[in-house]
């Protein structure tokens, strides 16, 4: 495309492009200026509907006078009938990149933090929410100001950025979790993705990540991010407090506009107070929870050590099997993947497990009938825990046993019961009311090494705390 003219713009050059479009740098031969062309897929304007509402929210942003925003300057179709928006160029690069080089200096990640925030305040006072903020729509120039792209599109692919063509998990890992039950999004989502980006711009990570799907929603919907202090030591108590509060999973919890997240970020500058509803988020203290649970667990333990008489072998080793979806709801894959994961983690963190195999290694067993002495060959562990899981109106029942891998007898087993809105709570406890009486004296942590029966990975933490 390169080298032709498309209504009145000359194309330059090819700058980028991904699921949401290509961009390219071109002449305006009418204003003798450069612009930005970005072309969308056929597939999101095929339908006529979808082309108009796409229309409409694209004159809405168009609307927007913002230095933090991008100007958007016309819509147009080719020949063909594929449509493509006509944007300011920018000199500088996205924040995605920029982040891919590690995590931004503190003040450099706040000031771009409350550009963004002052760009969304002045959509959502428009009646505009962007549906999908995170690095690859933010443009930091080489002045350093940060400019919010591609308005309105997030919208023409639907509410739920997991089940649309040309979407990631890197996008799904921004979404909120009303945008992971597929609700209606308000200005409360773009405070969400924009918590997510600045603990990611902090922290060079994602706070919700996984290879998986189902299990990256059931991360958004249930679990807690780490601390930013445990990926980087520096990060203030005050930034963490601010970035918890934009990410509070529900909406009441959360910032209610971007003038009040704007509000403590500038505050936090000015080293004024945070409001009060921030100051008063307490410091997580998961990691001493999780001393004083290991330490617990290890008395039992040593209270227990008749509960499997007769046993030679100390079970330190263990694969958590894919939960099985009994009631054949697909709805429930997502819980399934994400127990099966949370399990893994919390077994990890604790002390007795010399190796618990990781939750990628484990999903190549997802929906095979398989046996545990199979499981032991191909993964080299003593044990196998395989899990039942089924609903019933709001409640959601497990049925767990722990299997001896190699003589294939059951070791033990319990059933769980609990509200759906409080799955949450169950990995916990079936690790600390099942494997209390077995995890008995091991090294204390998880292998960092890959073991010699292959190349499955090791769940691993080297301290056996979070």
């Amino acid at each position: 495309m390169v080298g032709t003219t498309v209504s009145h713009y000359k194309i330059l050059e090819h700058l980028g492009g991904g699921g949401m479009g290509v961009v390219y740098k071109a002449q305006d031969l009418k204003l003798d200026r450069n612009v930005a062309l970005k072309f969308l897929p056929p597939d999101l304007t095929r339908d006529p509907e979808a082309k108009q509402r796409f229309v409409h929210e694209a004159k809405a942003a168009s609307a927007l006078q913002h230095n933090n925003i991008c100007t958007v300057h016309d819509i147009d179709q080719t020949d063909d009938g594929q449509m493509f928006i006509v944007m300011d160029l920018y000199e500088g690069e996205t924040l995605k990149k920029k982040i891919e080089r590690g995590p931004l200096r503190i003040n450099d990640a706040v000031d771009i933090a409350i550009q963004v925030a002052q760009g969304l305040a002045k959509a959502h006072e428009h009646g505009i929410v962007h549906r999908d903020i995170k690095p690859a729509n933010i443009i930091v120039t080489n002045d350093g100001v940060a400019k919010i792209v591609d308005f309105g599109l997030a919208k023409l692919t639907g509410r739920t950025l997991l089940t649309k063509t040309g979407t990631t998990l890197g996008t799904a890992a921004y979404m909120s979790p009303e945008q992971a039950r597929s609700e209606e999004a308000d200005n409360r989502t773009d405070i969400w993705s924009l918590s997510v980006v600045l603990y990611e711009m902090l922290t060079g990570k994602r706070p919700y990540e996984s290879e998986y799907q189902q299990a990256l929603v059931y991360s958004i919907l249930n679990e807690n991010p780490k601390p930013m202090k445990e990926l980087r030591p520096e990060v203030p108590e005050a930034l963490e407090k601010i970035d918890r509060r934009a990410m509070a999973k529900r909406l009441e919890d959360r910032y209610q506009g971007a003038d009040e997240f704007l509000s403590d970020l500038s505050s936090y500058q000015t080293g004024t107070d945070l409001s009060k509803q921030t100051r008063r988020i307490s410091s997580r203290k998961r990691k001493r929870i999780y001393t004083i649970l290991g330490a617990a667990i290890v008395v039992i333990a040593g209270l227990s050590v008749l509960i499997f008489p007769g046993r030679s072998e100390t079970i330190d080793t263990v694969a958590v099997l894919p939960f099985t979806n009994v009631s054949h709801d697909p709805n429930l894959e997502w819980m399934c993947d994400g127990l099966t994961n949370e399990v893994i983690g919390d077994l990890c963190q604790t002390p007795g497990f010399s190796k618990v195999i990781a939750f990628n290694s484990v999903m190549e067993f997802k929906n095979k009938e398989v046996t545990p002495e199979e499981v032991r060959r191909k993964l080299g562990v003593v044990a196998v825990l395989v899990s039942r899981l089924y609903q019933h109106g709001d409640e959601v029942s497990i049925s767990t046993e722990l299997l001896d891998a190699k003589k294939e007898t059951r070791l033990w087993g319990n059933e769980y019961s609990q509200k759906a809105s409080e799955i949450r709570t169950l990995p916990l406890e079936i690790v600390s009311s099942g494997f209390h009486g077995i995890a008995i004296f091991g090294k204390g942590n998880c292998i960092q090494s890959k073991p010699d029966f292959g190349e499955n990975q090791i769940h691993t933490n080297s301290s056996g705390l979070p």
